[in-house]
C-alpha cells in the first residue's frame, strides 16, 4: 500500500471542497471496497478524506411520504429500518442478499451504489484495463467474460455491475443528494448515476471532482409485492451471475430490473408494460439490441426463467 495522508472532515461541504482541492484525494466511509483496491494498487489515493462522522445517517420520512436514507446509513441499518421491511421490502431483501453480516455492518448506502466492478480483468492489474489504464484495451473482449454483461457494453468495456441495492434502488425510482464544493446541492435520479461505459469505461460516475452524496430519496411506496431472487455460483455470498428485483401488483402489473447484466442496474421501462403477457415478452424487450459473449448468452434465458420464477412466486 502506498501513503497517504489523512484528514476528517467536518461538514460534508468541507469534505467535498478537501476532495476538491488536492489531486489524488478521495473520500473514505465505510472502506469496504476502496480499501480492497488500495490493497491491489488499483486505487493509489494521495490523501483520504474521513467522512464517517458527519451527520449523514439518518433514515427519515419525506414530507411526499417516501423516505430519506442518509448516505453514511450502513446496508444493517437500512435493511432493518421498519419502513424499509414494511414498504420497500424490495431493498431491505438486496442488501440481505448482497453480503454478509459483517461487512453490511460497514458498508454504507453511499459506497454501495459507487462500488466499483469486479471484472477479474479490472483486478489483474498486469492485464490491460480501459478502465483502470483507459486506452490500454479490454483484456475481457475475447477472454473469460461468463460473469460478465451482455447489454450496454462496449467495445472499450463488458464489465458489469457488481450491485444488488442499486438494482433494488433503480426499481423504486429513487433519487441521489448530492453536494458540491462550492456548497450547492443537486438531485440526480438513480438511472443517471451508473454511466454506460461507451468511449470512456473510466468515467463510471456523473460526479464532479469531490461531489459527494450526501442522501438517497426513495418515492411513496408503491404497494404490491416485493421480490428479489439472486442466481449465483454459490449458496453463500457472492456476486450475481444474474438477478431479479420486482415489484408485481394483484392486476399483474407491475416493473421489473435486472442485475449482473449491464454496466449499470437494467430497467427498460417499456418491458414493465409487458408484465401481463409473461416473462418472455419481458425479456424480449429488456435485453433487445443485446451483445452477449459466446461465454455469457445463457444469461438472457436464465434471465427470463428468474423472472419466470418471480412471478410464479407472486401468484403463490
Amino acid at each position: 500500500m502506498k501513503p497517504f495522508t489523512y484528514e476528517r472532515a467536518q461538514s460534508p461541504a468541507a469534505a467535498a471542497a478537501a476532495v476538491a482541492s488536492r489531486p489524488g484525494a478521495m473520500f473514505i466511509a465505510g472502506g469496504t471496497n476502496l480499501l480492497d483496491l488500495m490493497k491491489f494498487q488499483i486505487e493509489t489515493p494521495t490523501h483520504l478524506v474521513d467522512i464517517r462522522h458527519l451527520p449523514l445517517r439518518a433514515i427519515e420520512d419525506t414530507a411526499e411520504g417516501g423516505l430519506r436514507i442518509g448516505a453514511l446509513a450502513t446496508n444493517t441499518e437500512l435493511a432493518s429500518h421498519p419502513r424499509v421491511k414494511r414498504e420497500y421490502g424490495v431493498l431491505a431483501r438486496a442488501i440481505v442478499a448482497g453480503a454478509t453480516g459483517q461487512l453490511r455492518n460497514k458498508a454504507t448506502t453511499a459506497g454501495n451504489i459507487l462500488q466499483r466492478n469486479r471484472c477479474p480483468y479490472f483486478y489483474e492489474t498486469s492485464l490491460p484495463c480501459n478502465k483502470r489504464a483507459p486506452g490500454s484495451g479490454c483484456s475481457a473482449v475475447g477472454g473469460i467474460s461468463r460473469a460478465l454483461a451482455v447489454i450496454g457494453t462496449s467495445r472499450h468495456c463488458i464489465a458489469q455491475n457488481p450491485g444488488d441495492m442499486a438494482v433494488a434502488l433503480r426499481l423504486l425510482d429513487a433519487t441521489v443528494e448530492t453536494v458540491r464544493p462550492d456548497g450547492s446541492r443537486r438531485t440526480i435520479p438513480i438511472g443517471d448515476v451508473h454511466r454506460l461505459p461507451g468511449d470512456t469505461p473510466e468515467i463510471e460516475f456523473p460526479l464532479a471532482a469531490g461531489e459527494l452524496i450526501t442522501a438517497v430519496i426513495l418515492p411513496k411506496p408503491l404497494g404490491g409485492t416485493h421480490h428479489y431472487r439472486k442466481v449465483r455460483d454459490r449458496a453463500s455470498y457472492a456476486f450475481a451471475i444474474v438477478s431479479v428485483a420486482a415489484i408485481l401488483q394483484k392486476d399483474g402489473t407491475g416493473r421489473v430490473a435486472f442485475g449482473g447484466v449491464a454496466p449499470r442496474p437494467w430497467r427498460v421501462e417499456a418491458a414493465d408494460a409487458l408484465l401481463p403477457g409473461g416473462p418472455a415478452a419481458v425479456a424480449k424487450a429488456a435485453f433487445e439490441g443485446a451483445t452477449p459473449t459466446a461465454d455469457n448468452a445463457f444469461k438472457i434465458p436464465l434471465a427470463e426463467r428468474t423472472l419466470a420464477w418471480v412471478i410464479a412466486e407472486g401468484r403463490a
